[in-house]
């Protein structure tokens, strides 16, 4: 194989209660790229559309990503890469991530596969510490495992995927704003009450159980962050009245997708799904804020290669 043409999913990280280790994998919004072997060594990014991002490697997280992955074999080949972005950088689904994966996974499938998941997760994270100065894998990880995944832990790097309840929908607004998320996790405090904390990881543990068990009720009880949301939902206008009417609209919880300024929610089924984008856009309508709906399955195969 000499060209490989990928999807790359927009991804939502920390899904309320599970900040830094929770994320999901989205299907219907997502890049495009296109990777192929080259007789010169190393990594070159040859055409980027869709936003104006560096080509210098260095500077790109592709790039990033992808270099390190090449110091880590012994390959006669070098690589380049083409980027045809559809999530906007900074909306808060995983823009970053979708670049840095998909050029590790790519590049993996060109020289037959000799790192497993886990380890593209390792050095995609390399990626996301040049987008916002933290190696975090909660977007990273469901982009290439597809689905729900914990990151159980970081020293050493444990992914854990997690079940996807059948009837799972994801419901996103990205109102046209930015917030970096360099910025939005400067407002974080880095010491929490012990009593916010114990609410927190029972949240955690119970969301966990209600995809295992697809108990779409726990899930609700769940869905609900303690300790980044009161924090964050400032920089992001409008975030109680979506939060209000989306809960009133049927879906079973609502919350900031990664460092915002999107909002997800999580729905049982299609319809009550559509019913939340209708409740949030109108909200947006109101504001006359620019937005994009995506109406979501829950992709459960994460990175996949489509045809040229």
């Amino acid at each position: 194989m000499r060209e490989i043409k990928i999807f790359c999913p927009a991804t939502i990280a920390n899904v309320s209660c599970g900040f830094d280790v929770l994320g999901l994998c989205l299907d219907s919004v997502g890049d495009e790229m296109i990777i192929r072997t080259t007789q010169k060594k190393g990594i070159s990014i040859t055409k980027i559309t869709g936003q104006e991002l560096p080509k210098e490697v260095e500077k790109n997280v592709a790039g990033v990503a992808a270099m390190e992955l090449l110091k880590n074999t012994t390959s006669a080949y070098g690589f380049e890469i083409e980027i045809h972005k559809r999530i906007k950088p900074g909306s808060g689904i995983g823009s970053s991530a979708a670049s840095a994966a998909g050029a590790v996974y790519g590049i993996n499938e060109l020289l037959g596969k000799p790192f497993g998941l886990t380890k593209l997760v390792e050095f995609a994270m390399k990626g996301e510490a040049l987008a916002s100065g933290a190696a975090h894998a909660d977007n990273v990880a469901p982009a290439l495992f597809g689905g729900f995944t914990l990151v159980r832990s970081y020293h050493p790097l444990d992914v854990i995927p997690i079940n996807t309840p059948s009837e799972l929908y994801a419901t996103v607004v990205h109102p046209q704003i930015e917030v970096k998320t360099a910025d939005s996790r400067s407002v974080l405090k880095q010491n929490i009450p012990l009593k916010k904390a114990i609410v927190q990881w029972g949240n955690l543990a119970g969301l966990i159980s209600g995809l295992y068990t697809e108990d779409y009720d726990l899930i609700s009880r769940s869905l609900h962050d303690e300790i980044v949301e009161p924090l964050r939902s400032l920089l992001i206008p409008g975030f109680n009245e979506v939060k209000e009417v989306t809960i009133k609209a049927g879906a079973l919880g609502c919350g900031i997708s990664g460092s915002g300024p999107s909002i997800f929610a999580l729905c049982k089924g299609l319809n009550s799904a559509k019913k939340v984008g209708e409740a949030m856009s109108k909200i947006y309508d109101k504001y006359g804020v620019d937005y994009d709906v995506h109406i979501s399955k829950i992709n459960t195969k994460g990175i996949k290669q489509i045809k040229n």
